[in-house]
């Protein structure tokens, strides 16, 4: 199983609910690394790595966000995998 990193742009009403410490939790419990940060357009930048089949996961909660979010679109993109060890919040 191979080693994959995902740009993720989420789009809506994910800043402010608690976006990023959830989706911290949701990598931590998928034993993924990686990191997410707002973004000045509104938007949650997520970058996201590890094996295949958690990443692809961790992107289809990433389409739905947490309990208060209101995600309208979702960009995703392949990216080199950096070796990141551990999932943080920016």
């Amino acid at each position: 199983m191979g080693i994959v990193r995902r740009q993720v742009i989420v789009r809506g009403e994910v800043q402010g609910v608690g976006f990023r410490m959830n989706a911290r939790a949701e990598a931590r419990r998928l034993g993924l690394s990686g990191v997410a940060l707002n973004r000045r357009d509104g938007s949650v930048e997520v970058q996201v790595e590890g094996p295949d089949a958690a990443v692809a996961e961790m992107v289809a909660w990433l389409r739905r966000g947490p309990r208060y979010a209101r995600v309208t679109s979702v960009t995703v993109e392949d990216s080199e995998p950096l070796g990141d060890t551990e999932f943080t919040v920016h």
